[in-house]
């Protein structure tokens, strides 16, 4: 290896050498910059060169990263990223675009609501939603600012509360306890849960049975028994009269509803003022 040079070096061989460490290869470092893997080879062996050490094994297989690119490969890629997030926040023009996944029901119950709040701070801002059937879609969804259901905890993602879940008897105006109860299968505690926590005894669920909250909470507007109700979900059955709480105790729960993206996201300070401003509208 020849002998290193003092120094910063090229910024288009750091970046190289992100990608190829980051991506597992050589190839792959190519089809992501356009180019020729020979390029790529070249650029890493200028790195290695100015460097005076080896970063890459190569081998009949493939390459790997040697103990000293391992090291090398995350100070690379904060420096990229500060680089990047810092020059974002001196030039870049501010964010005129919020995009955010989740359950159709989530949607409907979560963000709608909020819209006016946020626009009242974000005016320019154009708000688009994308819904998804089913929560494990979330994970191959596209659109990285999400919300979920859960406990706030998943692999790669930062999170921040919109509220906790609260599960409450409740129905449409006068229906009341003794009505049938409305089944709702799913991960929720449900009536039997609640019936032990609140000391009521055996219930007995109605023969009606959802598999969402939507439905479960469509069925008791319609006068059809009394829901175990979400009061996030809820909420604006609850203010608007079309539904109401039942005197009886309610159910906290260890979920809630998130605000998530993915760590590497949102670095910049104009980015991560969007996504407060958002969730304090979906706070209410």
């Amino acid at each position: 290896m020849a002998k290193k040079k003092i120094g910063l070096p090229p910024l288009d061989w750091l970046r190289v050498f992100e990608a190829a460490g980051r991506l597992g290869g050589f190839s792959a470092a190519a089809r992501e910059f356009g180019l020729t893997q020979a390029a790529v080879s070249q650029r890493i062996g200028n790195l290695e060169a100015w460097l005076g050490r080896t970063l890459f094994v190569r081998e009949a297989r493939g390459v790997s990263l040697t103990v000293e690119g391992e090291s090398y490969l995350p100070l690379v890629q904060d420096s990229l990223q500060a680089l990047e997030r810092n020059t974002e926040d001196l030039f870049g023009k501010s964010p005129r675009e919020l995009r955010v996944a989740g359950l159709s029901s989530h949607i409907h119950a979560l963000v709608v609501p909020s819209l006016a709040r946020f626009q009242e701070v974000q005016p320019k801002v154009r708000v688009l939603t994308d819904s998804v059937a089913r929560r494990s879609s979330l994970d191959e969804e596209r659109t990285w600012l999400q919300i979920r259901y859960g406990r706030g905890a998943w692999p790669g993602r930062d999170s921040e509360l919109i509220a906790a879940e609260v599960l409450v008897p409740m129905a449409a105006p006068g229906v009341e306890w003794g009505a049938p109860l409305i089944d709702l299968r799913g991960e929720r505690p449900g009536w039997r849960d609640w019936a032990r926590k609140a000391e009521q005894g055996d219930v007995t669920t109605s023969t009606i049975s959802f598999d969402t909250m939507e439905h479960a909470l469509s069925a008791a507007r319609q006068g059809m028994g009394v829901a175990l109700g979400s009061v996030p979900l809820a909420k604006a059955d609850l203010q608007d009269g079309r539904l109401r709480r039942l005197h009886l105790p309610e159910l906290k729960t260890k979920d809630g509803y998130w605000l998530t993206w993915p760590e590497e996201r949102a670095k910049s300070k104009k980015q991560r003022a969007l996504i407060a401003d958002f969730l304090e509208a979906l706070r209410g």
